[in-house]
């Protein structure tokens, strides 16, 4: 559920918040009769209790002149991650979160567990990360449980009840009156204690001894979600947040109203950029040598189109990049000229490639698309024949055709004989033209870091645009940074898609087939004789 009032998270009115807050508390109290059914509601929605009573604390906000302690007011991402959260724990599952740095995580996971725990007797809520002082350190505003029992304590009596600091909040372990518990545990010490209903491990890509603390925790709870921002890939946070074993939910930047471009600026001009890279754009590979395109020429593609002022024109198509296996995942790309307008993702596990192929038809019917390009290596060369078939069928149903152009990425280069590096032949520079696709793609996003970030001129049809709004944009940001490239032994490039650690890039894999250059091969008489 959302605010229940109009609130804007960049110029807020915490005074509204305030008075909303003690209008509705004078009629719980005129009416004490409400409070069990309320109580109910929120046993089952954890975050609109957040919304309606949590406070949260930050320092910074009296450089501003607002109270540095303010109602906990949940942005859109953050009430979707606790309904994310209660449905892995209700899966007894776990789960991974990968997340900007200064996203309110820390507030967000305890004043969830907090909630979990006024509401439902008998839950246990496990937190741990790698220095004691971050999980409590009395009086410090830094550990999780100053901010728990600071949560707790700014509740209506009506909700904490017979909660006393003084008697139900030792160190390292908050007390409710139902019988529910947070406990708090240290490096190595992770997982030791009793079991859990769920357990948080803070910072989880920066444990000092990870393997340990996936031994002790494997048998601890059922729950145990890996929150962090990221550091580089070799770690087993990183290996197993591309294992596609597990459910992963992420905490990007730019899905806080707080933050703009403008604050994007500010931390590449303050930090440096492999941490920009890690803890901002959440890349793996912002360490690895080679990065095909650095994450900072992705983050200024976004919105690059109304950065520049520029109306995306021309050919609108799309790009399928067919499952391999096992829980890969499709992925479809739509591109109208430089703007990659559509993007979308589905399981291909249980299905053949017929049904890919429909869903990709689909797709196009939806979007407008009469052509869409697809990889011909591997499953995808079945695509030819079932387009065929797909396309019989509408014939005969009055539909017109769609059609499929192969990209193969283990082919041969495209203008051989042209230098898309100066002085460079295609065919000396490239190993294949997979290497070329993805090459021509890094030049798109450097030219239009160049004249996003730079100010240099540019030609509008060279450069590449997503939008904010485009879902999996979180997703296709980090992918897009993955893939690294080398020389081989003849000198040409070539291009790693799956770096140590990492899986394939399928909604990556799209886009550039999407912006491959080879352009389109179609049937252009007949389509104007349609």
């Amino acid at each position: 559920m959302p605010i229940p009032f109009a609130f804007d998270f960049k110029a807020p009115d915490y005074v509204q918040a305030l008075n909303w807050r003690i209008e509705r508390l004078r009629r719980i109290r005129a009416s004490p009769g409400m409070l069990p059914a309320l109580k109910a509601f929120y046993r089952d929605n954890p975050a609109q209790f957040i919304i309606d009573w949590g406070m949260t604390f930050d320092p910074r906000n009296a450089e501003l002149g607002l109270p540095s302690w303010a109602p906990f007011l949940l942005f859109d991402k953050q009430e979707e991650w606790v309904g994310w959260f209660v449905e892995r724990w209700k899966g007894r599952e776990p789960g991974l979160v990968e997340k900007s740095r200064d996203m309110g995580m820390s507030w967000l996971c305890v004043a969830t567990a907090a909630t979990m725990c006024l509401f439902r007797p008998g839950i246990i809520a496990g937190f741990g990360s790698r220095k004691e002082d971050y999980v409590d350190k009395i009086g410090d505003p830094k550990s999780l449980f100053w901010k728990a029992r600071e949560f707790i304590s700014a509740l209506p009596r009506e909700f904490r009840g017979d909660w006393d600091r003084t008697k139900h909040a030792p160190h390292m372990r908050i007390i409710f009156p139902n019988g529910s518990v947070m406990t708090g545990e240290a490096g190595d010490n992770i997982g030791r204690g009793d079991r859990t209903s769920f357990y948080f491990v803070d910072e989880s890509a920066h444990l000092e001894r990870p393997q340990l603390v996936d031994a002790s925790l494997s048998a601890t709870t059922n729950c145990r979600i890996d929150l962090s921002s990221v550091n580089g890939s070799a770690n087993p946070f990183a290996v197993k947040r591309h294992s596609g074993k597990i459910e992963v939910f992420t905490f990007h930047w730019r899905d806080d109203p707080r933050k703009d471009d403008a604050w994007y600026a500010a931390q590449c001009n303050n930090l440096d950029p492999v941490t920009v890279a890690q803890e901002i754009d959440i890349s793996y590979s912002a360490s690895v040598e080679g990065v095909l395109i650095p994450s900072a020429w992705v983050q200024a593609a976004i919105d690059a189109h109304v950065k520049l002022g520029i109306e995306p024109t021309g050919f609108a198509h799309g790009a399928l990049d067919v499952a391999d296996e096992g829980r890969d995942m499709n992925a479809f790309c739509g591109r109208r000229g430089i703007l990659a307008e559509h993007l979308e993702q589905w399981s291909g596990k249980g299905d053949d490639i017929f049904g890919t192929v429909q869903k990709a038809f689909s797709i196009c019917d939806a979007q407008g698309y009469q052509v869409f390009k697809y990889d011909a290596d591997g499953l995808g060369a079945g695509v030819r024949g079932d387009a065929r078939v797909i396309n019989e069928l509408r014939s005969v149903a009055g539909q017109g055709p769609i059609d499929a152009t192969a990209f193969r990425g283990s082919g041969a280069v495209h203008d051989p004989e042209g230098e898309m590096v100066p002085k460079r032949k295609n065919k000396d520079y490239f190993a294949n033209a997979k290497a070329q696709a993805w090459w021509a793609l890094r030049v798109r996003f450097q030219k239009t870091y160049r004249a996003v970030v730079n100010g240099l001129a540019f030609d509008p049809d060279e450069i590449i645009s997503i939008p904010s709004g485009l879902p999996l944009r979180a997703k296709l940001l980090g992918e897009l940074s993955q893939p690294t490239y080398s020389l081989n032994l003849a000198g040409k490039v070539v291009v790693d898609k799956t770096p140590e650690g990492t899986k394939s890039p399928n909604l990556a894999d799209a886009v550039m087939i999407a912006f491959e250059p080879s352009g389109i091969r179609m049937n252009v008489w007949a389509r104007l004789a349609d």
